[in-house]
């Protein structure tokens, strides 16, 4: 049974880093394009990076873009997003997502809106932003 589990999230200051990691169970991530979603308290969720699966270059958010990197890690099944110099607006739980097929190698952005392509989510890890 394919899960995907996020981990990493935490209490961060402002400037800070965190590497967020999701680890998927029983398969390999190198033919899925990835990607990671964020959702804060009343508000809408929104899609901050996405990578194809026959790529190694990532879209991301304007709200991200320059501070935040997916990334395809070393171990086959695991993904991550490096998020520097954050801020409180990232406060959010950040869920990761996988997609396979002929979807998975024409993801365009902008816009960055994906989640319908997206069947396959993890549960969330928090994130918290704070001084």
């Amino acid at each position: 049974q394919l899960r995907l589990v996020e981990s990493g999230g935490g209490l961060v200051q402002p400037g800070g880093s965190l590497r967020l990691a999701c680890t998927a169970t029983n398969l390999y991530l190198d033919l899925f394009a990835l990607a990671w979603f964020r959702q804060a308290p009343g508000k809408e969720r929104e899609e901050v990076a996405c990578i194809n699966s026959d790529s190694d270059i990532g879209h991301y958010s304007d709200s991200v873009k320059g501070r935040f990197t997916i990334k395809r890690t070393g171990a086959k099944n695991v993904m991550a997003l490096q998020m520097n110099s954050l801020v409180p607006e990232d406060s959010a739980t950040y869920y990761c997502a996988i997609l396979e097929g002929a979807r998975a190698t024409d993801l365009t952005a902008p816009p960055l809106d994906h989640w319908q392509d997206f069947a396959s989510w993890g549960k969330g890890t928090l994130v918290t932003v704070t001084s």
